[in-house]
């Protein structure tokens, strides 16, 4: 199956994209979307490998897989020869969780000029 266009898209707090993002944006299943990627169960990080799909530095084989937006539009181009790749990373809409961080870090950067301006 020959994909002419591809939406790559990015939605995760981290900007990265798990398994299923990948396989969404390629088109292409669950498997196959392992069998591109460039790991391997006695190894948790390996060399960068153009012809593969290469995911972020893990710090165990534990961590899920994931898969930066500019890499996955690379092997989109380069490796299965899809012609148009767009990216687009969207920001996720603010929750109550983020709304308090964001207050807490107001309030922090307030005490920080206070103390500043003290000194």
């Amino acid at each position: 199956m020959t994909i002419v266009d591809s939406h790559v898209e990015a939605t995760t707090t981290t900007g990265l994209m798990d398994i299923e993002a990948v396989q969404k944006a390629l088109n292409r299943s669950r498997a196959s979307v392992y069998r591109y990627a460039n790991t391997d169960p006695h190894s948790t990080n390996l060399a960068y490998d153009p012809k593969r799909l290469n995911p972020e530095m893990r710090s165990s084989p534990a961590e899920g897989l994931l898969f930066h937006p500019n890499e996955v539009a690379r092997f989109a181009k380069d490796v299965l020869r899809i012609k148009h790749v767009t990216i687009e990373i969207q920001e996720l809409q603010p929750n109550a969780t983020q709304e308090l961080l964001q207050a807490i870090l107001t309030e922090l950067q307030g005490i920080h000029q206070t103390l500043k301006s003290r000194a």
